[in-house]
C-alpha cells in the first residue's frame, strides 16, 4: 500500500470499516511510514478529540492511537487464524470426499 492508498483508508480504519485484507495492509503501511502515521494521528485527534470535547472528557492521544493500532494487530492475528481454520477445513473435507470416492470404488 501506497501513502496516497493509506491516505484514503484513514478515515475507515478509524472508523473500523476495513476489511482484513485492507487493515493488514493499513497497518503495515502506518508501522513504516512516518508521514502516515503523523496523518492518522492527526485524524485521529480531529476525530476523537471533537467527540471528547463534546462529552467533557479528557484523552490521550497517543495512548488512544496506540491502542486502537494494537487492536488492529489483534484483529489481524484473529483473521489469520480463522483463515487457517477455514483452510483445515476445507483440506479434511476435500480427504473425506476422496475418500469416500475411493471406498466407492474399491467396494
Amino acid at each position: 500500500m501506497d501513502c496516497k492508498e493509506a491516505n484514503k483508508k484513514m478515515s475507515d480504519f478509524l472508523n473500523n470499516e476495513l476489511n482484513s485484507r485492507e487493515l493488514k495492509g493499513f497497518v503495515e503501511h502506518i508501522s513504516h511510514c512516518r508521514d502516515c502515521k503523523e496523518e492518522l494521528s492527526i485524524q485521529f485527534l480531529v476525530q476523537e478529540g471533537m467527540a471528547r470535547l463534546e462529552d467533557g472528557s479528557t484523552f490521550d492521544l497517543q495512548s488512544g492511537l496506540d491502542g486502537l493500532l494494537e487492536e488492529a494487530e489483534r484483529r489481524m492475528i484473529f483473521y489469520r487464524w480463522l483463515h487457517y481454520l477455514i483452510y483445515g477445513v476445507e483440506a479434511f473435507a476435500i480427504i473425506a470426499i476422496i475418500t469416500i470416492i475411493v471406498l466407492i470404488i474399491v467396494l
